[in-house]
C-alpha cells in the first residue's frame, strides 16, 4: 500500500505507519509537506480544518507531480476548549482516491489556563521551550513525552489518532 502524509515530521510519519501496519501489509509511506491554511497554532475547529486542508493540498500536489498513492493522510495538533477546559488534541484525516474521508482524534491533554494566551499567540512548542528548555528530539517525541515523564510520545498520540481515523476504512459495512 502506497501512502503519502502531509508532513516531513518523523514522529507524525512513524505514528501513521504504526497505525496502518495494524491493518495493512507492506505499507510504504512518504512524507510531503503541505500547508494547513490555518493559524500557526490552530484553535478549536481550525485544528480539524487544518488537517482537512493539508490532505486537500497534498492531493493537489501529488496530482500536479504525478505521485500516486492509495491513501492521503494528515494530522494537525491544536488547542481546544470544546470540552469546557483547554487541552491539546491531535486530529488525523485520511482520504482515498474516491474522496472517501475519515477523521480521528487522539487522546488530548490539559493545558494550564495561565499558558493559554501565550500558546494561542505563539504556539505550544515555544511555550514549552520557555518552560522546559530546548529538548533534543522534541519534534519526534513531542512535549507530551516531557509532560508524561517519558511514558507517552508524540508518535503514540499520532498512532492513536490515525487508528481512530482508520475505523471507517476497516469497517466499511458500518458506513
Amino acid at each position: 500500500m502506497k501512502v503519502v502524509i502531509a508532513t516531513k515530521n518523523a514522529g507524525k510519519i512513524e505514528g501513521a505507519k504504526n497505525a496502518l501496519l495494524r491493518y495493512f501489509d507492506n505499507v510504504e509511506i512518504q512524507g510531503i509537506p503541505a500547508p494547513s491554511d490555518v493559524s500557526e497554532q490552530p484553535v478549536n475547529l481550525e485544528t480539524y480544518q487544518g488537517a482537512k486542508n493539508r490532505v486537500k493540498n497534498l492531493k493537489k500536489y501529488c496530482k500536479e507531480n504525478n505521485i500516486s498513492a492509495d491513501l492521503y493522510l494528515a494530522v494537525e495538533s491544536g488547542i481546544t476548549n470544546s470540552l469546557g477546559q483547554w487541552a491539546i488534541a491531535n486530529i488525523a484525516v485520511i482520504e482515498d482516491n474516491d474522496n472517501f474521508q475519515s477523521f480521528g482524534v487522539g487522546p488530548c491533554f490539559p493545558v494550564p489556563e495561565k499558558y493559554i494566551k501565550e500558546i494561542i499567540e505563539t504556539d505550544l512548542c515555544q511555550v514549552m521551550n520557555k518552560i522546559f528548555g530546548e529538548v533534543e528530539n522534541r519534534k519526534v517525541y513531542g512535549g507530551i513525552q516531557l509532560l508524561t515523564h517519558n511514558q507517552i510520545s508524540r508518535v503514540y498520540l499520532n498512532e492513536l489518532a490515525f487508528t481512530m481515523a482508520l475505523t471507517k476504512y476497516i469497517n466499511k459495512e458500518w458506513n
